[in-house]
């Protein structure tokens, strides 16, 4: 049972017969939000991209590249940052001109991730003049260089964080490299391109390219679409710039005019996109896209992306929504699979659970071990790795491939850096972000390092940190546990990471329940002051044996709007169950 806190806006604090306007303002207050120019979300308020280091470079590099109709690979990720941004790259060039731009993205099981000398070699078959790197290139020193001995020029976009070492690229764009003066470091990588083709729209303009070619003039904002998917799916901070890119492209979703591949991922799962919010990106659109990269190949999801034939874009959509489905299937084998190790080292260590988990499996699959590691993070609330050998197909495999997942108050990335630092040659490489992270390493080293990792982890936390928390709004009056303000709340803000979506607290007795699928929690509540009947979903339930029916208990839950046969009602999703 997860222990309570509530933020200073508590909104048990206010009058019940304050105004959802009111507890809007102290929603957003909680997190931060308290002047008008926090939510300034015009297009016209975003930076300068002139701001962002190596802009100018770049574009000159793609002017030239336009002008005399050469030859542009984009190099994706394999994760939905990676398909929007190559999507967004091709539909964007060959809106200005292009007419050779094609993309390449490496297959994770058979290169690993990013521009490497390998991919680079694959890259050539393209014969390409120019190779853009989206979503990833910034730690490709051997790759870059493969290609610049080969006379290729090559533009990197990224955001993830820098190593000692920078390719030495043509032009490097990356909000997070050294001497970047533009003023969010949280864009993903599919925001990084976005500005990089805003600039070049502006350089174009100046020359009067659009007119003297006869092409009309790209409206850049409809891309903004794929902007928001990639953006809310990678889980970047939604600062005011993120929310802004978001906000204007679920506008666009919720348009007739929407990303024909988007809208029909939308339909495939159910959901209506005139009525899109952030959450379903991150929940419904994002999942389908990644499984592709996670299983198979994400030129799949990029070729859905890039479909403007509603008949293509739907069946490329049901391809990617069953294999989300097989995706779901091999997760839920590998978490079981995950807990029951976890179970067999506490009874090795009489109960005492390592403060840095570390799990592996020879059979698991390699593109699901992030999966898992979150999910082990999440329900033993302290960091996790999930490790699979680098390829299946090979029994002898001697790297494992790992995917880190970390809590508050332990930058992933930086303490994977110590650690290879400490251990020369224990970690075959390694790159990511505060709060996840990928590695390789031999299979061989695999005991060394979950030492040693856990080792690290407690130098670097306390038994504190360990204390899992569910920050609370506070409780809900029962005017407004309605299906008008959870309605109000979908559509305040594009919630995301940093921006939490608000989580309310209160006493329930519990009417009915029965499992769903034995994971997770259908609920039917009383609140017991009205007598009012309320029901409730508990994903992935890990109920105490006090939550019986019949019994009262005290829950955190977000308010929903739950759609089904074309009705709408409120729904709570349950949290957890809570402690004060």
């Amino acid at each position: 049972m997860k222990r309570l806190k509530v933020h200073m806006a508590d909104l048990s604090k206010a009058s019940f017969d304050e105004s959802t306007q009111e507890i809007h303002q102290r929603l957003m207050v909680a997190r931060g939000i308290t002047t008008k120019a926090c939510l300034d979300h015009r297009l016209s308020s975003m930076p300068e991209p002139n701001k962002m280091k190596g802009m100018e470079t770049a574009v000159e590099l793609l002017k030239e590249a336009l002008a005399s109709d050469q030859r542009i690979l984009i190099l994706g990720d394999y994760d939905a940052d990676g398909a929007t941004a190559s999507a967004l790259a091709v539909r964007a060039l060959k809106a200005m001109g292009s007419s050779n731009v094609d993309f390449l993205v490496p297959n994770r099981f058979d290169y690993g991730y990013g521009l490497s000398p390998e991919i680079a070699e694959v890259a050539l078959k393209f014969t390409p003049d120019l190779v853009i790197t989206v979503d990833n290139g910034i730690s490709s020193v051997e790759g870059v260089q493969a290609l610049r001995e080969q006379d290729v020029r090559v533009i990197v976009t990224d955001h993830h964080l820098p190593g000692d070492r920078l390719p030495d690229a043509n032009a490097i764009l990356n909000p997070n490299q050294n001497g970047c003066d533009f003023p969010s470091k949280n864009l993903a990588g599919v925001g990084v391109l976005f500005y990089l083709m805003i600039a070049l729209r502006r350089r174009l303009r100046e020359l009067d390219w659009f007119e003297q070619n006869s092409i009309t003039e790209p409206r850049l904002e409809s891309f903004l679409d794929l902007v928001a998917l990639g953006t809310v799916a990678d889980l970047v901070p939604m600062d005011r710039i993120n929310r802004l890119l978001v906000t204007n492209g679920l506008k666009r979703i919720r348009s007739e005019n929407g990303n024909p591949g988007i809208k029909s991922l939308f339909e495939i799962a159910g959901r209506n996109s005139a009525k899109a919010v952030s959450s379903d990106l991150g929940f419904v659109v994002g999942p389908r896209i990644n499984a592709a990269g996670r299983l198979d190949d994400i030129s799949e999801g990029i070729r859905c992306l890039l479909a403007d034939e509603a008949s293509i874009a739907r069946e490329l959509a049901l391809n990617l929504h069953h294999t989300n489905i097989e995706r779901r299937q091999i997760q839920a084998e590998m978490t079981g699979d995950a807990i029951n190790l976890i179970d067999d080292m506490l009874k090795v260590e009489s109960n005492q659970l390592a403060w840095g988990l570390c799990v592996y499996q020879p059979n698991w699959h390699q593109g699901v071990v992030g999966l898992v590691a979150s999910k082990l993070k999440e329900n033993m609330h302290r960091p996790a790795i999930a490790f699979a050998k680098a390829n299946t197909d090979q029994a002898d495999s001697a790297e494992l491939k790992g995917s880190a997942r970390s809590i508050a108050g332990l930058h992933m990335r930086d303490l994977l850096d110590r650690i290879a630092t400490k251990h020369p040659g224990l970690i075959v490489k390694f790159g990511g972000h505060a709060m996840a992270a990928g590695l390789s390493l031999s299979e061989t080293n695999y005991d060394t390092f979950a030492e040693v990792f856990d080792q690290e982890v407690h130098a670097a936390l306390s038994e504190d940190d360990f204390e899992a928390v569910i920050w609370s709004d506070g409780e809900l009056g029962a005017e407004h546990l309605s299906l008008e303000f959870a309605r109000s709340l979908s559509q305040l803000l594009p919630w995301g990471q940093a921006l939490s979506e608000p989580i309310f607290h209160g006493r329930f007795r519990i009417q009915s329940m029965r499992w769903l699928k034995e994971t997770h929690l259908k609920l039917v509540l009383i609140l017991e002051e009205e007598e009012r009947v309320l029901n409730a979903i508990w994903f992935s339930a890990i109920p105490s044996s006090e939550c019986v029916e019949n019994a009262t208990v005290q829950l955190a839950y977000r308010l929903s709007v739950n759609e089904y046969r074309g009705q709408e009602s409120l729904q709570l999703m349950i949290v957890d169950e809570v402690s004060v």
